[in-house]
Parts: structure tokens; C-alpha cells; sequence
């Protein structure tokens, strides 16, 4: 059993992870699996070939290159990161989300509609602000959220474009390079 902060006692890198974002409410939204890649200072760290397959009730999508993504243990965000791929801008895309809870294989966060990304060019964009707006009414976000959903997509735009450590390409070109040894 896990205290829902910590992830299940004795992950080796290459096991399975399932990532499982709702809505508020408990609405399904998007999940995956994955690998389990291993942690640092900056959270805890998923990877997923390209051609996974992320899916919610309406709709997929396959996952375009390598992507690892960063689950922080104590940040409102999921963070992936992008290979360098034909026809695909982001290298960065952040869901503002509730903290990442663990428990049997499963990672799982609530989506707070707040997207920041980063193209491999360098802009910085916040996207789906609409949306933020529209389900504050929809699904009813209690004020705390709302602040605190604002607070930390206002900070990961700010990280985003001063290149703060845990966004930075090296390092998550380092994670790519695990999962890559993983799955030759």
C-alpha cells in the first residue's frame, strides 16, 4: 500500500504503468500504458514508444516518438516530453492537473483542462483556456482549485520560458535514452 505520493514499492525501469487522467468529477479523460523509467529530484519518470496508444471514451490518438514524461510529487502538472518527429511541433506539453497519485500500478491525476507547451523553436503558449473557463461551470471547480490551477500554469509558463532545470532538453533526453535501452 502506498501513502498515494509514493509509487508502488519495487518498480523496476521497463515495468508497466498505467497513466489515468479524469475529470473533475471523475469523468474519464485520457490514459495509456506505459514504463516505468525510474526518479530524481524532479519526480518520477514514465516512458512510452511511439505508437502508444492514448485513449479516452470518445476519442485516440498514437503517441508520435519516444516520450517520457515527468510526474513532479508535489506539482499541480504531468510534463511530456517530445522526440523530434516529422509533423509534430510540441516539444514540450504540460497538463495542469491535480498532484499525481500512485497506488497498484496506476498513476492517476485530474485534468484541469490548462495546457502550457513549448514548440522546438522555444515559443511558450498556454492553450485550452476556453475550455478552463466553460468547465469551471460545467463541472463545478471549487475557487481553491481554480486559484491554484492558475498559479501553477502561470509558473510552468514562467519555467518554460526561462528554461528552468526540470524542462530542460538534456535532461529529458537523458530519460529518452532509458527508455530507448529499455526497449532494444
Amino acid at each position: 500500500m502506498t501513502d498515494g505520493n509514493q509509487p508502488p514499492a519495487g518498480l523496476a525501469p521497463g515495468d508497466p504503468v498505467r497513466v489515468q487522467f479524469t475529470k473533475w468529477g471523475g469523468g474519464r479523460h485520457w490514459g495509456v500504458e506505459v514504463r516505468w523509467l525510474g526518479e530524481d529530484e524532479h519526480g518520477r519518470w514514465l516512458g512510452w514508444p511511439g505508437g502508444s496508444v492514448w485513449s479516452r471514451p470518445d476519442a485516440e490518438f498514437s503517441a508520435p516518438g519516444l516520450q517520457v514524461g515527468l510526474f513532479p510529487r508535489d506539482r499541480g502538472f504531468a510534463a511530456t516530453f517530445y522526440e523530434a518527429v516529422a509533423d509534430y511541433a510540441f516539444r514540450v506539453y504540460v497538463d495542469v492537473a491535480t498532484a499525481p497519485v500512485w497506488a497498484q500500478g496506476v498513476v492517476a491525476a485530474v485534468d484541469l483542462d490548462l495546457d502550457v507547451v513549448q514548440t522546438f523553436e522555444g515559443e511558450v503558449a498556454v492553450l485550452d483556456e476556453d475550455e478552463f473557463i466553460q468547465h469551471q461551470v460545467e463541472l463545478g471547480y471549487p475557487p481553491r482549485v481554480v486559484a491554484e490551477a492558475q498559479a501553477e500554469c502561470e509558473r510552468v509558463r514562467q519555467e518554460l520560458e526561462v528554461g528552468a532545470g526540470h524542462f530542460a532538453e538534456p535532461l529529458a533526453a537523458h530519460w529518452r535514452g532509458v527508455l530507448a535501452g529499455l526497449l532494444d
